[in-house]
């Protein structure tokens, strides 16, 4: 290929941009090499508790999103994007370290650290040059443990290390890297236990804290306008405040109702829709920054939601359809835990309007963003790189065999999707070899038909995966096996 083809071809492909991609340092093209100037600034928002129905461009009718729908239409949605658990420390440790939740350290909502060994997406950016920003909710170590952000790759960290304190939208202090900063809210705790997980609510609401990692956002942005970055914008919109019953409020905390004010809703479902319209709004900001500061085109935005929607706080995902048509929520294995909402958006190289019904997972972030930075990711994970989707190339996208998840709570659940069909073990601590329950995604994607009967061959090829796919950890060692 002669030195003007393949320039066009990069151009044409995106890879321009992501040159980087192509060797660890730098692009050759013919003698020449050029540096790679032009990598892409990576920005990840996460919601929490938002489901796979609460969006318009996925269905919903009474929320609105217009910047999120907006979001799709300039760029690839995806249909068939799963979350790593269906509960927010297990689902952030998968994103974060690109193993499923068979694999990585933190496998449920205890407050596990992520330790040393634990190699995460920040960490490789970081050492790729990139800029590295945390902010919103982490929920992998507490403080003065191993797990903290500045620890594991984040040159800055603004928001909350423990995922109950997170509950309360209008805290009296959040962490600013390795130290608290004071907020102008009152608040009172469960008892003196909440650094044990223990929530909190607000007496006094002044400081709304998604409105100040909105703030914390644009102004990382601004700061690192001149070179790569990588920003983690981790909100907690839509999740409730589970405590909130403390100060006689209802737990969907917000504000103000916005335009659902006037509605003949109940309370709580106004603040539902609020908080997400709220975020909505802000992410709009969000795209307003980078194209003021001319970034837009060299920044590839994603989003998705950490689990599926909640009944916490009189919170009624019925009333929206949160779940769209898929059987659970939050804390379920079926799809309304686990299948999220994810739209990924790069003006220039991604396809507007585009729709992928590619099978992916949190575990395939950090491939993703590794190729984009050009670094190798480690050799031991799960994920598999989903460029090639985004690019267009779907030739030449490599694909998942099975995903694997395992929740810790409830019982103890495992799940394998392997094709179009699911299989889903419940009670795993009291029957570690009980009944498959057996689903066709293709023709019955509400799961309401079990047809385990119909396919032994396939029950026995999942229930093989669900003893393989995963090492034993000391909350769940049953069954027992050895990596893949």
């Amino acid at each position: 290929m002669s030195t003007q083809t393949r320039r066009e071809f990069l151009r044409r492909t995106g890879f321009a941009a992501i040159s980087a991609a192509l060797s660890p340092g730098c692009v050759r093209i013919g003698q020449r090499t050029l540096l790679q100037s032009k990598r892409p600034n990576i920005i990840f928002v996460l919601a929490d508790d938002l489901g796979y129905g609460d969006l318009g461009c996925y269905g919903q009718e009474k929320i609105k999103t217009p910047n999120l729908d907006r979001m799709a239409a300039e760029g690839m949605r995806f249909t068939q994007h799963y979350a790593g658990s269906t509960v927010c420390a297990p689902s952030r440790c998968a994103l974060m370290t690109g193993l499923h939740t068979g694999h990585c350290r933190v496998r449920g909502n205890k407050r596990v650290p992520l330790r040393p060994c634990d190699a995460t997406v920040a960490e490789l950016l970081k050492k790729a040059g990139y800029a590295t920003g945390l902010i919103g909710k982490w929920g992998l170590g507490e403080p003065d443990t191993t797990g903290i952000p500045n620890k594991k790759g984040f040159d800055y960290f603004f928001g909350y290390l423990n995922q109950a304190r997170a509950h309360n939208y209008y805290p009296d202090w959040l962490w600013r890297n390795q130290e608290k900063v004071k907020l102008d809210n009152e608040v009172v705790y469960i008892d003196e236990g909440y650094a044990r997980g223990v929530g909190s609510a607000a007496t006094k609401r002044v400081d709304y804290s998604h409105d100040l990692f909105t703030e914390e956002a644009l102004q990382f942005i601004e700061r690192n306008k001149n070179q790569p970055f990588f920003l983690y914008l981790a909100y907690t919109v839509p999740h409730a405040n589970n405590e909130s019953h403390l100060v006689g409020r209802h737990g969907m905390e917000v504000p103000d109702y916005g335009i659902y004010q006037d509605k003949d809703w109940p309370e709580p479902q106004k603040g539902h829709a609020a908080m997400i319209s709220r975020m909505d709004r802000d992410i709009g900001r969000l795209f307003d920054k980078l194209q003021g500061l001319g970034l837009d085109e060299n920044t590839v935005v994603f989003f998705s939601s950490d689990n599926g929607p909640h009944t916490e706080g009189g919170a009624k995902p019925e009333f929206f359809d949160s779940n769209s048509v898929l059987r659970g929520i939050k804390r379920d294995l079926y799809e309304g835990g686990i299948r999220m909402p994810m739209i990924v958006r790069w003006p220039g190289t991604i396809k507007s309007a585009s729709v992928t019904n590619h099978v992916s997972a949190f575990w395939d972030f950090l491939p993703t963003a590794a190729e984009l930075a050009g670094v190798k990711p480690p050799a031991d994970i799960d994920g598999i790189s989903m460029l090639p989707t985004l690019l267009g190339q779907p030739h030449r996208q490599k694909k998942h065999k099975y995903l694997y998840w395992e929740f810790h709570e409830r019982g103890k659940k495992q799940a394998v999707r392997m094709g179009y069909y699911k299989g889903v073990r419940l009670n795993v601590s009291r029957k570690p070899s009980g009944p498959i329950e057996l689903y066709n995604l293709k023709t019955d994607i509400a799961e309401k038909r079990n047809v385990a009967h119909k396919h032994a061959k396939i029950v026995t090829k999942i229930e093989r995966y669900l003893r393989t796919a995963r090492t034993p950890s000391e909350d769940f060692p049953l069954p027992k096996s050895g990596r893949k």
